[in-house]
């Protein structure tokens, strides 16, 4: 896990001096990234800049550094994120007479495109963004992950682009326009998270997870294009008629192995250890591969004392059951004062999450340790989620009662009321969405309705231009075409909207604010693929109970049947005091507890992330 940049200004206007400062500044800006090592490569004839953050975990040596140089001097490589199965490519390699002068998974990189260039990235388990410079075709090749676990933003200056792994080390640059990307932005509020490939800012754009594209030393950019896409596990994966028994196998040796490849390192790894399946799973699964003596993490805070929020005894109890040793840090209202500046600063866009995952992630940099593994992800796999089950629901209560005639307008006139007593705009909005999964996704997770974007976004765009965004028509362009079953829709839509655009950005920000890399067994995308023949079988099956049976000692039916509490943190406490009065919601916005803490919340981070 580290930082990458880069600067490839085209046009002749910058002299090489100009471009290697503004390389310096995002390299700077990226600093806990990688504090063990930093490297910078430059060829002043094509205007071109590459610099990297090390943050060493497999092969510590200063020859496994960065910007890294192929044999011949062809290829150079600024990487960030593991390529789990290096060691099984690099065997191939070897075998073809290839030889290694490092233990790096990004020499692998380098060999592997000099013999198959883009054709590659098929091949490639794990989470990961780089760029490939070469030397003599003259053109970059920028690549990232299916699930788009390991970001990637490009900006667009007058005089070419540039590269790096934050939104915030391209604005340190100098050379990027800070002016705001009006889609972007209403995404965030729509959604509580900026959707990709948008940004905060017109001129920066996410690489699409799962895709590459080309740079031209004159300036010339092909792509995206797609070589993996994780919506098509969803959309092909088969009807399952394999009994419970047969499907449990299938679904423990795919974890399994996923655990195992997750696993690889040299040095420690650590574990979230919260009260639930997804975290208690895979530490069973990771004694199963032969590290018991694995250090569990868990935060807990003083205002869920005695409470079904408190997760650190029921953590305690899996940490036990598998021979983890087990470290409880308490969180107080104090220390989120204190450190509330700090988290705002590393947030890298605009997010209503992600906190519990920094203070989580900074107790395990208090122990020393580089590397921990998540259990994000597990909900959107194994169907864990109520809204697998609430969206198809609605979606078709409201199809059958639409059929009957004066429903419609009866219900908008119903719906007007609801939305005068509770405040919330969104019901408003339930005849015109909730006609498919989209718009009833949307309905579920939305944060603020297209009602309330002139009021949030200053006046500064067309009302009329943002009560016309429609979110359902924009979850679909994210999304694309869904499954026939609906359940497995759901699952598509939590994977490619919420997972992606929230929990897997959070954790990236949060974890590396503290140099940590967070490593995540059930966000890939090979066992997604590994698991397409039962996939449909998971809501039939039960898939959470399925992965709590996969360790050899599975979780205890205490923990399975326990009442989900999420990954959650004391928030609404602790940002009323914090935000006082300074912060409003517009006026319509809606005044229940965990809706208020959110819209609040939102308010206050869209101006403290990129306050200068």
């Amino acid at each position: 896990m580290c930082g990458l940049a880069g600067a490839f200004l085209f046009r002749g206007t910058q002299d090489q001096h100009v471009i290697e400062k503004a390389v310096h500044r995002m390299c700077e800006r990226m600093q806990a990234r990688g504090p063990d090592a930093l490297g910078y490569w430059s060829d002043s004839k094509v205007g071109l800049s590459l610099g990297h953050r090390r943050l060493s975990i497999l092969d510590l040596e200063p020859r496994a550094n960065q910007p890294m140089h192929s044999d011949d001097g062809r290829y150079v490589i600024v990487f960030n994120g593991e390529i789990y199965n290096f060691l099984e490519l690099r065997r191939v390699l070897e075998r073809d007479g290839e030889a290694f002068r490092t233990w790096s998974d990004t020499e692998v990189l380098l060999k592997l495109y000099a013999r198959e260039s883009e054709g590659m990235l098929s091949r490639l388990r794990g989470m990961f963004s780089f760029a490939i410079w070469d030397r003599q075709s003259r053109d970059m090749l920028l690549a990232r992950d299916p699930y788009g676990i390991k970001p990637m933003y490009i900006g667009r200056c007058n005089d070419g682009w540039l590269i790096a792994s934050q939104v915030k080390a391209l604005l340190a640059s100098g050379l990027i326009s800070h002016d705001p990307d009006p889609q972007g932005q209403a995404g965030f509020w729509l959604l509580g998270s900026v959707p990709e490939p948008r940004t905060w800012f017109r001129n920066i754009s996410a690489l699409p997870a799962g895709s590459w594209c080309r740079i031209t030393a004159d300036g010339q950019f092909s792509g995206p294009y797609k070589y993996w896409d994780i919506g098509d596990s969803w959309r092909d994966a088969p009807e399952c008629r394999l009994t419970l028994g047969e499907a449990q196998e299938v679904v423990r040796a795919a974890v399994s192995e996923s655990v195992c490849q997750h696993l690889v390192s040299d040095v420690p790894v650590g574990v979230f250890l919260s009260g639930g399946i997804d975290s208690g799973s895979l530490a069973g699964l990771i004694n199963d591969a032969g590290d018991s003596g694995m250090q569990g993490i868990t935060i807990a805070f003083n205002e869920f004392q005695g409470r079904h929020e408190n997760e650190a005894p029921v953590a305690a109890e899996i940490a036990q059951s598998y021979g983890f040793r087990h470290h409880v840090r308490i969180i107080t209202r104090q220390e989120f004062d204190a450190d509330l500046p700090r988290i705002l600063s590393a947030m890298d866009q605009p997010s209503i999450d992600g906190i519990n995952t920094w203070f989580a992630s900074k107790a395990v940099a208090e122990l020393g340790l580089k590397v921990v593994i998540s259990g994000v992800g597990g909900d959107e796999l194994f169907y864990g989620y109520p809204s697998f089950h609430q969206l198809p629901n609605l979606v078709s209560r409201w199809n059958r009662l639409a059929c009957i005639p004066g429903a419609r307008p009866a219900a908008n006139l119903a719906l007007a009321l609801l939305t005068r007593r509770s405040g919330n705009p969104r019901w408003r909005w339930l005849t015109r969405q909730a006609g498919n999964l989209y718009g009833a996704y949307w309905l579920r997770r939305g944060l603020f309705s297209p009602n309330e974007l002139p009021e949030l976004m200053d006046g500064k765009y067309s009302p009329e231009e943002l009560l016309s965004l429609n979110p359902g028509s924009q979850l679909e362009t994210m999304v694309e075409a869904l499954p026939a079953d609906a359940m497995a829709a759901v699952g598509q839509i939590e994977s490619m909207v919420y997972l992606r655009n929230q929990l897997l950005r959070d954790s990236d920000w949060a974890s590396m604010d503290h140099s940590v890399e967070l490593r995540t067994p059930l966000v890939d995308a090979w066992l997604l693929r590994d698991l397409m023949p039962v996939l449909r079988s998971f809501g039939r099956l039960k898939g959470k109970h399925m992965l709590a049976a996969s360790p050899a000692t599975p979780l205890s039916r205490s923990i399975i049947e326990r009442v989900k509490t999420g990954f959650s943190i004391p928030l609404g406490i602790w940002v009323n005091g914090a935000l006082g009065t300074t912060v409003a919601v517009p006026a319509r916005s809606v005044a229940t507890q965990n809706g208020a803490t959110s819209r609040r919340w939102a308010m206050a981070v869209s101006k403290a992330v990129y306050a200068r």
